[in-house]
């Protein structure tokens, strides 16, 4: 993972840090301006890969990920679509959150979602659902403070798959009771627990 300084490019790697974020009121509007900036500069289509950016509107360059990664990616995708038949399911969806942009593996939206987002070349809100998918450059941790993101900018769900197929569901408790994992999920219950690639196996 990369960081690209902005607006004067440098690289260097990134770690993990998870602090509590302060509520920024622009966050929102600042994410969407910045991330119009990004995927209109031409300099970062030469570069393979995922951008994603932090609340200071830096580029965080990762590698593409996995033939392994996109499979379970399509799968969960598919598997949304044919649950349900209303709304909207992507990938690689970015989100603003009060971490900057992150994008999503996979997301379903809402028909009034949809409405609500129209064109947006970034999300101002999370989707309904969202789903992660563990590569092995990623940490729990890192998953685990997404997961608070996406919750705090209107997730109802969040989901994980690790890197055999094995999906876990989590929601948020009643009355701030934190984030909790369920069996399965209360919106999509017919949704798999492990996703199987056409080999037999699971990723």
């Amino acid at each position: 993972m990369r960081l690209i300084g902005c607006p004067i490019q440098a690289s260097l790697w990134a770690m993990a840090v998870t602090i509590a974020l302060p509520v920024r009121p622009d966050q929102t509007e600042f994410n969407l301006v910045r991330w119009a900036e990004v995927i209109a500069d031409t300099s970062y289509a030469a570069l393979d890969g995922r951008f994603e950016t932090d609340r200071y509107g830096h580029v965080v360059h990762m590698p593409p990920p996995s033939f392994r990664h996109a499979r379970l990616q399509r799968r969960i995708a598919s598997a949304l679509v044919d649950q349900i038949k209303r709304g909207e399911t992507a990938t690689e969806c970015p989100v603003s959150t009060a971490d900057g942009v992150k994008a999503a593996d996979v997301v379903w939206l809402s028909p009034e979602q949809l409405i609500q987002a129209a064109d947006a070349v970034c999300l101002p809100f999370a989707p309904v659902i969202c789903v992660e998918i563990k590569s092995p450059a990623n940490s729990w941790r890192e998953l685990e403070d997404k997961r608070a993101l996406y919750f705090e900018a209107g997730s109802k769900e969040v989901w994980f798959c690790d890197h055999d197929g094995i999906m876990r569901f989590f929601i948020l408790g009643e009355t701030g009771g934190g984030v909790v994992e369920v069996e399965r999920s209360p919106l999509v219950p017919g949704m798999v627990k492990r996703i199987e690639l056409e080999d037999g196996t699971g990723a």
